[in-house]
């Protein structure tokens, strides 16, 4: 793994109080009922510790630090790690994937 391609995409699920959010909610008209809601990022550190700095308040978003749960490798790993610019790029077609699959998805 070179030097340049070190980031990475990752996916944060948000718990269903997201959808309280009216802004999240402005965000996402195509939700669908029970779908999960989501956060989507890039960083150039190991998405677990990026996670763990959301939720300390370090650097974070406002939604994956009050709502975030868990990782979901399952929706990222396939692509990691890559360049800045795949990266910048795979993190929003990725979030336009998701919540074109109905998914509550957030993108900073």
């Amino acid at each position: 793994m070179g030097r340049r391609e070190h980031y990475h995409v990752y996916v944060i699920e948000l718990s269903s109080a997201a959808l309280e959010e009216p802004r999240f909610m402005r965000a996402n008209p195509a939700y669908v009922t029970g779908k999960p809601c989501v956060y989507v990022g890039m960083t150039g550190l190991d998405p677990d510790l990026r996670f763990d700095k959301h939720k300390a308040g370090i650097q974070s978003n406002r939604y994956a630090q009050r709502f975030g749960l868990r990782l979901l490798p399952d929706l990222y790993e396939a692509w990691n790690p890559m360049s800045y610019d795949a990266a910048r790029d795979k993190e929003v077609d990725l979030a336009i994937d998701l919540r074109e699959a109905g998914f509550g998805v957030w993108q900073a």
